[in-house]
C-alpha cells in the first residue's frame, strides 16, 4: 500500500496519478488524511497525559514525606482520572489506526510515469514483436481438438473428477507439461534465480502482504476449516519469504524462481476466451520474483522482460510485448509488461506472462526492508513475472506446430520431452 508520508507530502500528485488508473481518489485521500490527523491528535494527548501522570506521581511521594495526606489523595485521584481518559484515548487511537489501514488498502498503487493513458486492453501499447511466424491451412485445428485427436488432454474427464477448468493431461500431453516446467526452471537457474519449492496454501497475512487480500479474495479458493487460501500464483508464498525481513543492500537484488500449481476461481469468465486451455481453474506456472533497491528496480524489470522474451524465442513462438495502459493494470502494479503469443489456429493473441514492478507497494505491507551502507533502513521494491504460465503456451505449441505428420516439438524442448514429434 502507499505510505502515509507519500500521500501527505504529495497529496495533489497522488490524486492526479491515481486518475491515470481511472481511480477517483480525492474523497478517499481526504479521509486518510483526516484519520491520520485524529490518530496524531490522540497520540499527542496520550503523550501529554503520560507526562502529566509521571509528574503528578512524583509529587505524591513528596506529599507523603511532608505529611500532606489530603494533597496526596487528591493527586492519586487526578492520576486515576487521567488514566481513565487515556483508556478512552487509546481506544480512539486504535480505532483510527484500524480505519487508516482499511482506507489505505482501498487505494491502488500509483502508475509509473511511463504508463500510457487508456481505459481498456485495446489502449495498451505494443512495445515489440518477434518470433517465428506460422502459415497454417484454413482447416487447422484448435488445440482442444488436437488434444482429443492425439489423446493428450481430456477435458471431459476433468469435469467428471473436479469440474470445468480442471483438465487431465495424459501420455505425451503430461510429458509435455513436465518438460516445459523443467525447461523453465533450468533456464531460470541459469539466469541466476534461486529455485524455491513453496507451499500451495497461504494464510491471510501472506495474502495481505502481496495485495491479494482484501482485493482478490473472491477469485481465490478458501479452505474455511483451516483459514487458508489456495495460491493463485507462486508470487504470494515466495514474496512472503521476505515479510518482516531486513535485507542488506549488498545482497540485493534477490532473485527467486518457483514452480507451482495455481488455483483461480475465475468467477464471471464466459465465452470463447475460456475454451480449452485458454482459461483454467488449475494450471501450472513457473514464477520469477525479485527484491531490489528503488534505484535499480527498473533495470531489474527490463532484465526480466528480456529474460521472458528469450524463453518465447527458444520455444519458436510468435510473440509481442505490451505496455499496459492505466485502466488495464492490476491494483498493485506500478508498471506492467504483458507477453502474448499468437495462436495460429484460433487466430488470436494469448497472454502468457505479466512482468511487473510493484515498487514499494507490496514491501510496505510486507515490511520488507533493506539496510543501506550508511545504516539507514528503507523499503525494498518488489517485482515478479510469469516465466512462464503453461496452458496458453501449450495451446500455441500444439496449434502452431501441427503438420500432416503430427505435432512438431521445438528443438529446445526435445531433450526434455524425449520425443521430436507427437504422432
Amino acid at each position: 500500500m502507499l505510505t502515509l508520508k507519500s500521500i501527505t507530502e504529495n497529496t495533489r500528485e497522488t490524486i492526479e496519478r491515481l486518475a491515470k488508473k481511472h481511480f477517483d481518489g480525492g474523497a478517499l485521500i481526504t479521509e486518510v488524511i483526516e484519520a491520520d490527523k485524529k490518530r496524531k491528535e490522540s497520540q499527542k494527548q496520550l503523550d501529554d497525559n503520560h507526562a502529566a501522570v509521571n509528574q503528578i506521581s512524583r509529587s505524591i511521594g513528596n506529599f507523603m514525606k511532608e505529611g500532606k495526606k489530603d494533597e496526596a489523595e487528591a493527586a492519586k485521584a487526578k492520576v486515576a482520572e487521567i488514566k481513565e481518559t487515556n483508556r478512552a484515548l487509546e481506544t480512539v487511537m486504535k480505532d483510527n489506526e484500524t480505519r487508516l489501514t482499511e482506507l489505505l488498502c482501498l487505494i491502488p498503487n500509483l502508475p509509473h510515469d511511463s504508463v500510457p493513458e487508456g481505459k481498456h486492453a485495446e489502449d495498451n501499447i505494443i512495445e515489440k514483436t518477434g518470433g517465428h511466424s506460422f502459415d497454417l491451412p484454413a482447416d487447422a485445428l484448435p488445440h482442444w481438438e488436437l488434444a482429443k485427436k492425439y489423446d493428450l488432454i481430456d477435458f471431459e474427464l476433468g469435469v467428471k473428477i473436479s469440474g470445468a477448468g480442471f483438465p487431465v493431461y495424459k501420455g505425451k500431453g503430461a510429458r509435455l507439461q513436465r518438460a516445459l516446467i523443467n525447461f523453465f526452471l533450468d533456464n531460470a537457474r541459469d539466469a541466476g534465480y534461486l529455485e524455491i519449492q513453496p507451499p500451495y496454501v497461504v494464510n491471510s497475512a501472506s495474502g495481505y502482504g502481496t495485495g491479494n487480500l482484501p482485493d482478490k479474495e473472491g477469485q481465490m479458493y478458501y479452505a474455511t476449516a483451516d483459514e487458508l487460501y489456495l495460491i493463485p500464483t507462486a508470487e504470494i508464498p515466495v514474496t512472503n519469504i521476505y515479510r518482516d525481513v531486513i535485507l542488506e543492500e549488498k545482497d540485493l537484488p534477490v532473485k527467486n524462481t518457483a514452480y507451482s500449481a495455481c488455483f483461480r476461481r475465475e468467477a464471471g469468465s464466459y465465452g470463447a476466451d475460456v475454451r480449452g486451455l485458454n482459461r483454467l481453474h488449475q494450471f501450472d506456472k513457473v514464477e520469477i520474483v525479485r527484491i531490489d533497491t528503488p534505484e535499480h528496480s527498473y533495470e531489474s524489470l527490463q532484465e526480466m522482460v528480456n529474460y521472458v522474451q528469450s524463453l518465447v524465442d527458444k520455444l519458436e513462438l510468435p510473440w509481442r510485448i505490451l505496455r499496459l495502459c492505466g485502466g488495464d493494470m492490476s491494483f498493485t502494479s506500478a508498471l506492467t509488461f504483458d507477453f502474448e503469443v499468437f495462436s495460429a489456429a484460433q487466430r488470436r493473441w494469448l497472454e502468457v506472462s505479466s512482468v511487473s514492478n510493484f515498487e514499494s507497494y507490496q514491501s510496505n505491507r510486507l515490511k520488507c526492508r533493506y539496510r543501506k551502507a550508511d545504516k539507514q533502513i528503507q523499503l525494498c521494491h518488489t517485482l515478479n513475472g510469469s516465466a512462464l504460465a503453461l496452458p496458453r503456451i501449450v495451446a500455441a505449441l500444439l496449434e502452431n506446430n501441427q503438420t500432416p505428420e503430427g505435432i512438431i516439438i521445438p528443438k529446445a524442448l526435445v531433450s526434455y520431452t524425449g520425443f521430436e514429434i507427437i504422432k
